[in-house]
């Protein structure tokens, strides 16, 4: 099967089954009220510096897709929306665009539409391994891009019908990536999470940024379940489906080593007012835009506003009056997530 048409089959099964996994881990925190937050909600600061660029709110609409000319339209929308809301986004792999030229302008749209947006490009570290720095540059040059994302999708690419497993030497690719690539690169991981050891291995190789992609949002092994014909592939796929580790865990695993994204799961400014306080810098979803993104650019504004409006509301009622605040804002933490970090102060 074709890239392009890979990823045409992506968008209607995100679309019409049912795709996301159990627990992110951020149902075990709480935010603590403070009924006396001596704040003036309107002048609550929530705008963020990130990788060079100034964000309304720290936010960003997640790698979606491209690559199809039925996507063109999806990423149009949603460019529109981020240039307007003041954020930025990630497009979806450009490997079918760098495969098909015919296919550039389903990516290309999104600068187009979004001429000052933060928007990173994405390609996919197997394609790294295959082609080298060349297809990154490629990558970023479609799309005038600000940073560009080097997805780790092992568990996609082990259920995926047409998957790439060979998975040596990766980071001696992405190092080179660091050194040769005049934009910021970030390390994203699609739905099963990063862990401390491999972020200390990323931040050696000279990534600027980790995008943790951790369970608890769209399972990319449970995507593939529906395309898969073998039985004993779909089955494996299925024994996968809550395969990794939650957003929560890869955050405060990760924490300190870089600047980290967190996306997985992130479903309201709540989730993504509790992924800041635990130590992410940016918080980042994809399948609620991509379900709004189908619909108009003004679904995809009107779905920015509620994360917008959420993470504000959750800063005052903790008596936040900037990011920094809302980093430093105290949390409890219960059940699984408190027995990992315990894990981890142990090793």
């Amino acid at each position: 099967m074709s890239t392009s048409k890979r990823k045409v089959d992506h968008i209607r099964i995100c679309l019409e089954e049912e795709v996301e996994s159990d627990y992110n881990g951020l149902e075990d925190v709480m935010l603590i009220h403070k009924a006396l937050p001596e704040v003036d909600y309107s002048k609550i600061k929530t705008e963020v510096d990130f990788l060079g660029k100034k964000l309304s709110f720290p936010f960003l609409i997640a790698s979606m897709t491209g690559g199809h000319p039925e996507t063109k339209n999806i990423n149009a929308n949603l460019a529109e929306a981020v240039e307007e809301a003041g954020i930025g986004m990630g497009v979806g792999s450009q490997r079918a665009a760098i495969e098909n030229e015919s296919l550039v302008d389903s990516f290309t749209v999104v600068r187009e539409r979004a001429p000052k947006a933060f928007i990173y490009a994405n390609i996919g570290v197997p394609q790294v391994l295959e082609k080298g720095v060349e297809v990154v540059e490629k990558a970023v040059e479609m799309i005038d891009a600000d940073a560009v994302a080097i997805h780790l999708n092992y568990l996609q690419e082990a259920i995926q019908p047409e998957g790439d497993v060979n998975a040596e030497r990766c980071i001696d690719a992405i190092g080179e990536v660091c050194r040769e690539v005049k934009v910021p690169v970030i390390a994203k991981e699609t739905g099963a999470g990063v862990s401390r050891e491999v972020a200390l291995l990323l931040k050696d190789a000279g990534v600027s940024a980790v995008d943790v992609g951790g369970k608890g949002g769209t399972t990319f092994s449970g995507v593939e379940v529906y395309r898969v014909d073998d039985e004993i592939t779909r089955a494996v796929g299925l024994d996968f489906w809550d395969w990794g580790l939650p957003t929560a865990f890869s955050i405060v695993d990760c924490r300190g080593i870089l600047p980290l994204i967190a996306t997985g799961g992130i479903r309201s400014g709540i989730d993504a007012a509790k992924s800041i306080a635990l130590g992410a810098d940016i918080a980042s979803a994809a399948l609620p835009f991509l379900r709004a993104a189908v619909e108009s650019a003004e679904a995809v504004k009107e779905t920015i506003e509620y994360f917008r409006k959420g993470l504000k509301t959750a800063m005052f009622l903790t008596g936040c009056r900037d990011t920094e605040d809302l980093k430093k804002a105290p949390v409890f933490v219960s059940g699984w997530l408190r027995e990992w970090i315990k894990f981890r102060e142990g090793r």
